[in-house]
């Protein structure tokens, strides 16, 4: 029974995995205004068999958490150009290292 319990918290641990990479893609699918219908039906069936697999590893006495490793995805730069920075005193006038001969 305890190779059950760890054949499902690695399967959890891959769809969790999965599911937020299709969440980026519909995100990006979103964000340049395309269809994402099909990968959002995706992530509801991913969805679906995460809930049976919770159910089940719960039945089977399992309630440890299971960590993922961070699935971070940087937003791209919003079309506004940031206003650029005006130089200050102290950046104008900060010593400079010169090399000496």
């Amino acid at each position: 029974m305890d190779n059950r319990i760890n054949d499902i918290r690695r399967t959890i641990r891959a769809l969790r995995v999965s599911m937020r990479e299709a969440e980026a893609i519909m995100h990006e699918q979103i964000n340049r205004d395309e269809d994402c219908s099909f990968v959002a039906q995706e992530v509801i069936k991913m969805r679906t068999v995460m809930s049976g697999l919770v159910k089940e590893r719960t039945a089977l006495g399992d309630n440890e958490p299971i960590l993922v490793n961070s699935f971070f995805i940087p937003r791209r730069r919003s079309a506004r150009k940031l206003a650029a920075a005006v130089p200050t005193v102290a950046s104008v006038f900060r010593p400079r290292l010169v090399a000496r001969v």
